[in-house]
C-alpha cells in the first residue's frame, strides 16, 4: 500500500490533526462556551450550598468519584488503539457533560417537565414514570446536542462513528460523575444528618456499581448513532443504524428510570430488572462497538501498511496493530516468557510510530526516525 494511501487515511480519519478551542469566529464556541460556563456557575453555587452542611461528603464524593472517573479514562485510552482521539478535545466532550449537559440544559428541564406529567394523570403516577418517560429525551438530546457542538468545532477530528463512541463516552462520563456527586450530597440528609459520610458512603457504592450501565454507555451508543444518522467524510450515512442505536439508548434509559413503576413494590423484581436490563445494555454497547471499529482498523492498516515494504514491521504485526482484541493476545500467546513481553512491547512501539506518523501527516521527522528507530532496537533485543 503506498505512502498515497497513508496520506489519504491520515486527512480522512484527522488522526494527528491538531484541535485549537479559541475559534472566535465560530459561533459553536461560543454556544458551548455560554452553556459550559453558566452550568458551571450552577454547579458551583449548589456545591458551595452544601458544603456549609455537608463539606466532608463534598469532598469525599468528589475523591472517589474522581478516582472512578480517572480508571474509566485509562479504559478508554485502552480500548482507542487506533487512530487516537485528541485529548483536548476529550477534555472539551468531559466538561460538556459535566456542566453544559447536566445543569444548564437537562437539569432545568427535567423539573418541569415531571411536574406537568403530574398535573396530567396524577403526581403517583409521575413519581413512578415521569423520570423515565423524561430523561431519556432530555439528557440523551443534551448530550448529543454536546457531540454536534464538537463537530462543528473540529469537523476533522470527528471522522467515524467511533469517534462519536469515544467522545460520547465522555460526555456521559462528566455526566455521570457530576450527578452522582449531586446523589451523594442529596442522600447525607437522611436519618435527620446524623450519619451523613456513611449514608453518602452507601449511596456512593450504588452509584459506583450500576454506573456501568448508565451514562457513560447511554451516550457512548447514542453518539455512535448520531454519527451515523448524520454521516461524516469518512463515515458513510446510515440513518436506519444511527436511529437504532440512538433508540436504543434511550428506550434502555428510560427502562432504568422506569423500573421501580414496572416491578411496583416487588425488591426482587427490580433486582431481576437491573440484572436483564444491565445485560441488555451491554449487549447493545458492544454492537455499537463491533459496528464502529472496522474503519478505525482500516485506518491503521493503510497507515502503517508501508512500514511492512521497508522492513519496520512484519506481516504479523501488521495484522495484529489492525486486529482485535483475538488478534493481540494469539500474537502475544505465540511467543514465550521473555518473547512474549517483547512481543507486547514491540506493538507498543509500533503504535508510538504509528501515532508519531499521524503527528507528522505522514512525513519523516525526528520524532519517526526515532520511534522507527526504538522499534528496531527492541526487535534486536536491545533495553
Amino acid at each position: 500500500m503506498s505512502g498515497d494511501a497513508r496520506e489519504l487515511a491520515l486527512r480522512e480519519s484527522g488522526w494527528g490533526a491538531r484541535f485549537t478551542f479559541f475559534q472566535p469566529r465560530n459561533l459553536a464556541m461560543w454556544v458551548y462556551l455560554l452553556l459550559v460556563v453558566s452550568g458551571a456557575v450552577v454547579w458551583f453555587r449548589y456545591a458551595a450550598g452544601q458544603a456549609s452542611a455537608y463539606g466532608s461528603v463534598l469532598v469525599v464524593a468528589t475523591v472517589l468519584f474522581g478516582l472512578y472517573g480517572a480508571l474509566f479514562w485509562w479504559f478508554t485510552q485502552h480500548i482507542d488503539r487506533y487512530a487516537h482521539q485528541s485529548r483536548k478535545l476529550i477534555v472539551v466532550a468531559f466538561l460538556w457533560g459535566g456542566f453544559a449537559a447536566t445543569w444548564a440544559m437537562a437539569g432545568n428541564a427535567n423539573g418541569p417537565i415531571i411536574s406537568l406529567w403530574g398535573k396530567a394523570f396524577g403526581q403517583a403516577w409521575a413519581i413512578d414514570w415521569g423520570a423515565g418517560l423524561t430523561a431519556p429525551f432530555t439528557e440523551e438530546l443534551s448530550k448529543g446536542f454536546g457531540l454536534l457542538l464538537l463537530i462543528a468545532m473540529a469537523p476533522r477530528l470527528v471522522a467515524t462513528a467511533f469517534d462519536g463512541f469515544v467522545l460520547g463516552a465522555f460526555i456521559g462520563l462528566g455526566f455521570q460523575l457530576l450527578e452522582d456527586v449531586q446523589y451523594a450530597l442529596g442522600s447525607a440528609g437522611d436519618e435527620f444528618g446524623a450519619n451523613p459520610v456513611g449514608n453518602a458512603l452507601t449511596t456512593i457504592a450504588l452509584r459506583m456499581a450500576l454506573g456501568v450501565a448508565a451514562h457513560i454507555l447511554y451516550s457512548a451508543v447514542f453518539c455512535t448513532g448520531l454519527v451515523y444518522f448524520l454521516g461524516r467524510p469518512a463515515e458513510p450515512r446510515r440513518r436506519g443504524r444511527g436511529l437504532l442505536l440512538m433508540g436504543s439508548a434511550m428506550a434502555l434509559h428510560g427502562l432504568w428510570d422506569n423500573a421501580g413503576g414496572i416491578a411496583g413494590s416487588s425488591a426482587l423484581l427490580v433486582l431481576v430488572l437491573w440484572v436483564v436490563l444491565i445485560g441488555l445494555s451491554f449487549f447493545v454497547l458492544t454492537r455499537a462497538f463491533r459496528w464502529s471499529v472496522p474503519r478505525e482498523r482500516a485506518f491503521m492498516r493503510e497507515v502503517m501498511a508501508p512500514e511492512v515494504a521497508d522492513g519496520a514491521i512484519t506481516r504479523e504485526e501488521l495484522d495484529t496493530l489492525a486486529g482485535d482484541r483475538k488478534a493481540r493476545r494469539a500474537y502475544r500467546k505465540a511467543a514465550h516468557g521473555h518473547d512474549r513481553r517483547r512481543r507486547r512491547h514491540l506493538l507498543e512501539a509500533a503504535h508510538d510510530l504509528a501515532d508519531e506518523l499521524a503527528r507528522s501527516g505522514g512525513r519523516e521527522t525526528p520524532h519517526v526516525v526515532y520511534a522507527r528507530t526504538e522499534l528496531a532496537r527492541l526487535r534486536g533485543g536491545g533495553g
